[in-house]
């Protein structure tokens, strides 16, 4: 019954439904296109005019001054009106780890209570129609709160919302896969992340739509002086798409009843009793098997170094994204509306990679394919860190788009077949804890960095030593590579014997 609903009369795919699932996923990826660059504009404001935090940068600088002269000798203005480091790029570094750490912490909780969940709505859907409204105030708070000039509201109002988005954010991305049949979830997942697009496109342009209305309403312009003004409109923008997202899915979205649940559970019982003995019979076959999978020495060490080459990866890229929109307001003097729009580009950039690069990658292999894309990742940031022109950030983000999708298609795939078929589970897994956990440490530690530079020209520097590391560690990857498709005709032709 649960697959009825992504199929049209007749068995066949209902794209129009699978859009319609979408909506939640589009819900929520907007509220993240907007959350890094506009959080971190909000916080470095609140951080610089705290006085607490001002106190404790002295302190720094009394305690230990070589931090200061340090900073001087790097030729960098040190952002302290009495000379010396700040810590402000620091706690915001911290501050922006928040969504990562729940989402490790709360996102697996959360996902496995909407598989235990009866309800009238389904499994999922209630989960969704109360935690997308709550984040929805929660987000449009935000901005507000920040006016007042309060840190420790604000940052009350942020934890709460990287709360109520884990709530929801594992339950909506479960939707469509717990709807569809098996044989059309690739399909229904590219039609979902297409949604997904739709809402971080929305999501980046939103400020540049504010501004555009804010001037023709009041004849005023945003610039980088006033657009603290247009903040509260972009978040609002973002809560309406949220709200809209849950009452499409409450509308439209139809998930089994909990009446067909239990029908479900009584069948499965009556089978189980079946089964035990089959399975009873199968561990000793299943233990041997295992112990026969295990990977080797060569395989553990391919699997480590690229764990390793993915941590420092994903350092390079969420140092990025988490602080380019500080960067292009302090080094090109960009409003966050115009920097969204150059991350736009870069976003532009990886979707029309991502075809090619896998192609690429099963034409000359995955490990080829990714240490082009860091190589050419390297080369267009050091292109910028040359010449030192404004219109080559523009080149970089183009290269960088590209670069990005060689890599990341080709990366998840290495990993698992490292692994093997029968643990895919566990290899996805080890690639996500790597991901999280640079995800978790980068911005704290491209906080230090900042700090002790004195400028975001620093993440020019930051990110290509992470892709550096990274490049060496691949380099001693010797697994991952997809087999030759007669291998596996060949493979599968001996095992129909």
């Amino acid at each position: 019954m649960a697959n009825d609903f992504f199929c049209a009369p007749g068995g066949k795919f209902s794209r129009k439904r699978t859009i319609l699932t979408g909506f939640g996923f589009m819900a929520t990826s907007i509220a993240w296109a907007i959350y890094d660059p506009y959080i971190t504009k909000i916080l470095n404001r609140l951080l610089t005019e705290s006085a607490t935090i001002t106190a404790w940068s002295a302190k720094l600088n009394e305690a230990f001054p070589f931090l200061a002269k340090f900073a001087e000798a790097q030729g960098e203005d040190v952002n302290l009106a009495g000379g010396g480091i700040t810590l402000v790029p620091l706690f915001i570094g911290i501050i922006m780890t928040f969504d990562n750490i729940f989402g490790v912490i709360f996102q697996p909780t959360f996902g496995k209570l909407s598989d235990n969940c009866h309800s009238k709505l389904g499994k999922r859907r209630p989960f969704i129609v109360f935690g997308a409204p709550v984040s929805a105030f929660l987000f449009g708070v935000i901005p507000w709160v920040a006016l007042s000039n309060s840190l420790p509201l604000t940052m009350l109002f942020i934890i709460l919302f990287v709360f109520s988005m884990s709530l929801w954010r594992a339950p909506v991305v479960a939707l469509m896969p717990a709807l569809t049949p098996p044989a059309m979830r690739s399909e229904g997942n590219a039609i979902i992340n297409l949604m997904g697009g739709v809402g971080s496109a929305i999501g980046m342009f939103a400020g540049t739509i504010v501004g555009v209305i804010y001037k023709l309403l009041t004849g005023v312009a945003i610039t980088a002086d006033n657009e603290q003004i247009a903040f509260p409109y972009v978040f609002l923008t973002g809560s309406i798409v949220m709200v809209i997202g849950m009452l499409v899915i409450l509308f439209f979205v139809k998930e089994p009843s909990s009446k067909l649940d239990v029908v479900a559970a009584q069948n499965r019982a009556a089978d189980a009793a079946a089964r035990a003995k089959a399975e009873k019979e199968a561990k000793a076959a299943e233990k041997a098997a295992r112990k026969a999978q295990k990977l080797s020495g060569a395989e553990r060490r391919s699997l480590i170094f690229m764990l390793a080459g993915l941590f420092f990866l994903f350092c390079g890229t969420n140092a990025i994204t988490t602080f380019f929109a500080l960067f292009a307001a302090e080094v090109l003097g960009k409003t966050t509306a115009e920097a969204t729009i150059m991350t736009t580009v870069f976003a532009v950039c990886s979707a029309i990679a991502a075809i090619p690069a896998g192609w690429l990658g099963k034409k000359i292999g995955r490990k080829k394919t990714i240490l082009i894309g860091l190589a050419v990742f390297m080369a267009a940031f050091v292109l910028y860190l040359v010449t030192r022109t404004d219109w080559i950030v523009w080149v970089v983000l183009v290269l960088g788009g590209f670069a990005n999708m060689f890599i990341t298609v080709n990366t998840l795939p290495l990993v698992l077949e490292i692994g093997g078929n029968d643990k895919v589970g566990t290899f996805t897994g080890y690639y996500y804890t790597a991901t999280f956990s640079a995800q978790i440490a980068s911005p704290i530690v491209y906080g230090v960095v900042r700090m002790l530079s004195g400028s975001y020209m620093s993440l020019f520097y930051y990110s290509p030593i992470m892709f550096v590391l990274s490049l060496l560690c691949i380099f001693v990857v010797k697994h991952g590579e997809a087999l030759p498709d007669s291998v596996i005709k060949a493979a599968e032709e001996k095992g129909n014997d």
